[in-house]
């Protein structure tokens, strides 16, 4: 709006609060009734014979407000064309919760719970005599295991323990002895120990292999299995590794179905709140434009209650004290034909870095290293300069 119009709607203003009779005029009607609808209360002078104040509503008057009781911006407005839209939250959005994996568990028994065996002293010496006795325990506990007879194999290889306890061979075969009794729990701790002796104990990984698949661990079980195949081979590992791994990939697959469902929720989560931000600032934006509109002023056609307003619905108009200020002849055509500047005016923190600066141009400084704002700035600013 031309500087010289706002001076003479101030001049107006100001005869007709020294003299409210001229609000008498007919003519002035239509501003004396826009006035009571803003709430204006005028004093009797401003009337003729025969009339008087309007009664209206509380409702169709501004009255101030409290924040509860404001309506939402729909209810104000109506729904906009141009915000974002938030998906809502659906069933499957909840707390990603696994199903139980359908294995086979054909084989898999209840662990045993028996008192630890009696494991043999490492900090003994062991003498040629003692690994005699101890080959010799272990031969019967091999005749033992011929005739199934596996509790007098047991003891035959504690003894075999007792006298050489630095034997993985014989920690393993007992191992393979507790397997075949269905305790997996004791054969673990004989093939914890031979490997623990030898770390390359092919028969400590099969037996430990094999009492883990009885307990159902199959994972566990399918990796002793494999290493214990490329240690030493043997048909007897190929065949439990045939039900093993079945089992091992169903698990894994189960394992990837909700690694993945638990990144999609995450991803639909941080969506979600990323178009929820964009929702908040797009209707801050579009909430104070419509207000800019809603505020213009009828008798002299400028927006945001006269004080200057900027073609387009600038929110909160253009100060002259705006940063190398607003001379009266600018080609506003060049800023509403500029895109670029038409776009930024669309970005919600542009809006309110140039709101800051219009009310105090001191602000500007603040904005002097923001790569979004500054650029914004000082393009307005030269359009102001005519370049």
């Amino acid at each position: 709006m031309e500087a010289s119009k706002v001076n003479q709607l101030k001049l107006f203003i100001q005869q007709c609060d020294s003299n409210p009779a001229l609000l008498q005029d007919p003519a002035l009607k239509f501003f004396r009734d826009y006035l009571e609808k803003l709430g204006a209360k005028l004093p009797a002078s401003a009337y003729g014979k025969g009339e008087s104040a309007k009664k209206t509503e509380a409702k169709d008057s501004f009255v101030d407000e409290s924040d509860d009781d404001m309506p939402e911006l729909e209810e104000q407005f109506g729904p906009s064309s141009t915000s974002p839209k938030v998906p809502e939250e659906t069933a499957s959005d909840d707390e990603v919760v696994e199903s139980e994996v359908e294995l086979d568990n054909e084989g898999v028994i209840e662990p045993d719970n028996d008192p630890p065996q009696k494991m043999g002293d490492p900090s003994i010496e062991v003498t040629d005599e003692k690994r005699d006795e101890a080959q010799t325990a272990k031969s019967k506990a091999m005749e033992a295991m011929a005739d199934g007879d596996l509790d007098e194999a047991v003891n035959h290889l504690t003894e075999a323990i007792e006298c050489n306890p630095t034997s993985a061979i014989i920690y393993a075969t007992r191992a393979s002895v507790f397997v075949k009794m269905k305790k997996p729990n004791a054969a673990i701790r004989d093939a914890n120990a031979a490997i623990k002796i030898n770390p390359d104990s092919a028969k400590g990984y099969k037996w430990r292999g094999m009492a883990r698949a009885m307990l159902g661990h199959w994972e566990e079980a399918a990796k002793d299995l494999h290493l214990a195949s490329r240690l030493d081979y043997d048909e007897e590992i190929s065949a439990v590794l045939k039900k093993v791994e079945p089992n091992v990939h169903k698990i894994e697959d189960h394992h990837r179905k909700y690694e993945r469902l638990r990144r999609e929720k995450d991803e639909r989560k941080k969506e979600r709140e990323r178009q929820r931000r964009r929702a908040e600032a797009q209707a801050a934006y579009e909430k104070a434009k419509k207000q800019e509109k809603a505020s213009t002023c009828k008798p002299c056609g400028a927006t945001g209650g006269c004080s200057g307003g900027m073609p387009g619905g600038f929110p909160g108009g253009m100060p002259g004290g705006f940063p190398g200020g607003m001379p009266g002849d600018v080609d506003m055509s060049k800023i509403l034909n500029d895109p670029e500047l038409m776009a930024a005016f669309s970005d919600p923190d542009v809006m309110t870095a140039l709101q800051d600066v219009m009310k105090n141009p001191a602000n500007l400084a603040k904005y002097q290293a923001n790569p979004k704002i500054a650029p914004v700035i000082a393009k307005m600013m030269g359009k102001f300069a005519g370049k």
